[in-house]
């Protein structure tokens, strides 16, 4: 994918200032709540669950936080929320195709923080519909190239990964992104573990089916628009179709 590697390693920097500020450990807490609410508080049973507690470790969230996050969903402690998911649809600037996966418990005023942040920035809610026919519900697991043992090369990864469902493999520089169907994830995520691979994120996502090709004035106009709508503690993902090319994300990274 044009662009994803120096864009990732921007997305990269800015998740570094998000722990920081404290609202990632604080949305990644959320997730293993939630999951072990749904599924049950055994990890081993319950995949979701288990890729949220990875992802908060390898993240930096101290295990206390995670254990009091799993004793909350399991019911073991008190003062857990009533959590609901809601998915949004908006545009930023230059027609970017924008979801917005909320995870609150008040509607009215995740609905208010995401309109603000949308309008605020050039942006617009769109109907539920019409947005998110753009992208695909995908898994994507990432690994590093660089492995306790070995560099990792592509061909390496295609043999661990096709028999258990991986549909593409993409090379982002220092990175190997795997898509597959989202209910194959897991399996693609087993069987790197199993080859004794380290993996970087494994979870359920949406994939661009069009891309919307910006220049330097329309990705910084649509990373305003992110940052914006992240900022709000109660919105968990954010997607969006815009393409950033290898040039573009360099000149942004020279601004910071």
């Amino acid at each position: 994918m044009s662009g994803h590697s120096k864009w990732a390693t921007t997305k990269h920097k800015k998740a570094a200032i998000d722990a920081k500020r404290g609202k990632l450990f604080a949305k990644l807490i959320k997730n293993i709540e939630v999951a072990c609410r749904q599924g049950g508080a055994d990890p081993a049973g319950n995949p979701t669950l288990y890729d949220a507690v990875q992802k908060a470790k390898k993240n930096s969230v101290p295990n206390d936080n995670i254990d009091r996050a799993l004793k909350r969903g399991s019911g073991a402690d008190s003062g857990g929320a009533d959590w609901q998911t809601i998915m949004y649809e908006g545009y930023a600037p230059n027609g970017v195709a924008v979801l917005i996966e909320c995870l609150t418990d008040n509607r009215n005023r995740a609905a208010t923080e995401v309109r603000v942040a949308l309008t605020r920035n050039g942006g617009n809610l769109a109907d539920p519909g019409s947005v998110a026919y753009n992208f695909s519900r995908k898994g994507v697991v990432t690994l590093t190239k660089q492995q306790k043992d070995r560099e990792l090369t592509e061909d390496d990864l295609l043999e661990i990964v096709l028999d258990a469902g991986a549909e593409e493999v993409n090379d982002d520089d220092e990175t190997f992104e795997i898509i597959s169907e989202a209910g194959d994830f897991v399996a693609v995520r087993t069987a790197i573990q199993q080859a004794g691979l380290d993996y970087e994120s494994a979870e359920a996502s949406f994939v661009p089916n069009l891309k919307v090709e910006l220049d330097a004035d329309g990705a910084r106009k649509m990373l305003k628009v992110v940052d914006a709508l992240e900022d709000s503690d109660d919105v968990q993902n954010v997607w969006t179709n815009g393409d950033v090319s290898d040039e573009v994300a360099a000149e942004l990274d020279s601004e910071d």
